[in-house]
């Protein structure tokens, strides 16, 4: 039987429109340099990510997991700050296979903004030059980093929030596992955006979106192979690859999770979401209708995409009692 994709949103399918055609739908190993190369062309520089003065930015080169290369952070720190701040510790998105610590930064510079908190985004490898466990274990790396550090930087490292969209909300729900099972630094909450977290790519949103919207099962499925090869979608792959294989959802931190309806991640994040509850931890879910995947981002200016972000931003100050 075949699925048939939910609505999108009137004003976002206008967006869709344009910006579909530009989005890239296959990363064949010949042309993805070419891909990462267009992308990294059109990241914010020092001065934008600025704000105007708002932020100091530095580049920062720290140690990254044992015997594997230092990895890179780059620090904004609000100018008008005060004694320790909230510290987000951002993932950026990209499919396990784009991307560098400078995307989606216009996301958690939103939130610095209105919480004076500092940002921490970590540059992991990319597979599949660099397959698992290469991506989360510089991200858990760099948050080692971060948490020792965190004074030093303006933060209060029992204020860490860390957060992530797409692939980076997978690494960020992988990074909480992993430091709950290590005895690793408390973390405070977990923001997981339109999170991918199922190597198994099968579940009726992923199957519905086929062809479909932005990120769809194809190339779902060739950031996974990425990530895993041959492991992907068989019985032996680990929570901190794909978290939605985690036997036990218990000890996490609150969980901020949201997802587009129209979108392959749909259900695995309400799957996700539910067991948090089951496991009698803390989550607040949103799904919001006729959503595309990043379309806050993608269309920033459309109604839904402010209701989405203006959500998470009354979240995070509810935990952190700003």
């Amino acid at each position: 039987m075949t699925l048939v994709p939910p609505p999108f949103d009137p004003e976002l399918a206008d967006a869709l429109e344009l910006v579909a055609g530009r989005m890239p739908t296959s990363f064949p190993a010949d042309v993805l340099p070419a891909i990462r190369q267009g992308m990294e062309a059109q990241t914010p520089t020092a001065e934008q990510l600025s704000c105007g003065g708002v932020f100091d930015v530095e580049d920062r080169t720290v140690p990254g997991p044992e015997g594997e290369p230092d990895i890179s952070l780059l620090i904004c720190r609000p100018t008008a700050s005060a004694g320790p701040r909230p510290v987000i510790y951002h993932i950026h998105g990209g499919g396990m296979i784009l991307g560098n610590n400078r995307g989606g930064m216009d996301v958690a510079l939103e939130w610095a903004k209105e919480l004076l908190a500092v940002v921490v985004s970590v540059e992991y490898r990319l597979a599949p030059e660099y397959p698992y466990p290469a991506p989360v274990e510089d991200v858990y790396a760099g948050l080692l980093w971060t948490a020792e550090h965190a004074q030093v930087i303006g933060g209060d490292p029992a204020r860490i929030v860390v957060a992530g969209p797409s692939a980076g909300g997978g690494l960020t729900a992988a990074l909480t596992l992993l430091l709950r099972d290590r005895k690793g630094p408390q973390v405070i909450g977990q923001v997981l955006m339109c999170p991918m977290l199922d190597d198994r790519n099968d579940t009726p949103s992923a199957l519905q979106m086929v062809g479909v919207g932005v990120w769809d099962r194809a190339t779902n499925e060739a950031g996974w192979t990425a990530l895993l090869g041959e492991q992907r979608g068989g019985p032996d792959v680990p929570a901190s690859a794909a978290p939605a294989r985690a036997a036990d959802l218990s000890g996490l931190p609150p969980a901020f999770i949201d997802v587009g309806s129209a979108e392959t991640f749909r259900d695995e994040a309400v799957a996700y979401a539910s067991r948090i509850w089951q496991a009698g931890g803390t989550a607040e879910l949103h799904v919001w209708p006729g959503g595309f995947h990043g379309y806050d981002v993608l269309a920033p200016y459309a109604v839904l995409s402010q209701t989405t972000r203006a959500a998470r931003v009354q979240w995070l100050r509810r935990l952190l009692g700003e």
